[in-house]
């Protein structure tokens, strides 16, 4: 079995590689074929999705069973004034990888997003509801869904939302720092999703692309919340003193409109694979009881 995965400087990535090197995840062992299995971890600089004949020529040479694509531009405000760049990296990279994986006969797994629904409602979006994203990140991450729909047969598109985990940026370490130097944070609390630990959907990951159950999925972290909220558990399993004041959105100003309610069920997990995700604030004090024994 043969492996390519791109974006793997990531977050996601990163924890993917983590979880396959330690054999298992703080959800259980992950299949005995992966110790047996060539990988490769790809970044930008060793392979460009956004070039076609890059792509091509990539895959074709290395000829992978299985791509997992973890590769996107996710700064949500700099998608609105760098269009072209987040519509080649979400939109025609997605495309290029799904073209190549026909061509080898391989299995394609796409990480998508949260945001490519309105925002508009309050009961949790599932994978039958019609996505209307009001972002350019957004629609780009959307036209890469479809891209990769209708380019390859053998296709898995996951999405996730408010992701956090060990590597890189993120709102976890963002609320975290801020506490511990400010002791008072403003966090918005008219927007309302799913908090998703990486360990638990990078092993849901290396679970699926193993098997032939495709199309898309929702997989994020049980139960919902706002930001507020968050942060708000946050501060309080990392024993940090702050107070949390919560506002409205129309406080901080962006650039990109953010969706009001942008909570996801993972019905296509429950009747395929199983979901296993944790309960959020399960897994955010797991977390952060994993961050403090590092200290």
């Amino acid at each position: 079995m043969k492996l390519l995965i791109t974006g793997a400087k990531g977050q996601l990535g990163l924890q993917i590689k983590s979880i396959i090197e330690r054999g298992k995840s703080e959800l259980g062992e992950i299949d005995n074929r992966y110790n047996y299995a060539e990988i490769k971890y790809v970044a930008h600089n060793e392979l460009d999705i956004t070039i076609l004949s890059e792509v091509l020529n990539y895959i074709e040479e290395y000829r992978p069973n299985i791509i997992i694509n973890c590769a996107a531009y996710t700064n949500v405000d700099k998608c609105e004034n760098d269009i072209d760049n987040a519509f080649k990296v979400n939109a025609i990279g997605p495309r290029n990888l799904a073209i190549a994986a026909q061509r080898v006969r391989a299995k394609l797994l796409h990480v998508s997003t949260d945001y490519v629904f309105s925002g508009e409602g309050n009961t949790p979006f599932r994978e039958y509801d019609i996505p209307q994203p009001v972002s350019i990140y957004g629609k780009t991450k959307l036209l890469g869904e479809q891209y990769v729909m209708k380019n390859c047969n053998k296709y898995f598109v996951v999405r996730t939302a408010w992701l956090y985990g060990k590597y890189g940026k993120n709102f976890v370490y963002t609320i975290i720092n801020a506490a511990k130097e400010k002791g008072q944070l403003e966090v918005v609390d008219d927007q309302r999703g799913n908090p998703t630990n990486a360990e638990d959907l990078a092993h849901h990951i290396l679970k699926l692309v193993l098997t032939d159950e495709y199309g898309i999925y929702h997989c994020t972290g049980n139960g919902e919340c706002s930001w507020y909220d968050f942060a708000c558990k946050i501060v309080e399993f990392a024993g940090i003193k702050c107070t949390i004041v919560p506002i409205t959105s129309d406080k901080i100003n962006r650039a990109a409109k953010r969706p009001v309610y942008s909570s996801l069920d993972n019905m296509m997990l429950r009747c395929t694979i199983g979901d296993e995700m944790r309960h959020w604030e399960d897994a955010l004090k797991a977390f952060i009881n994993d961050l403090n024994k590092q200290e």
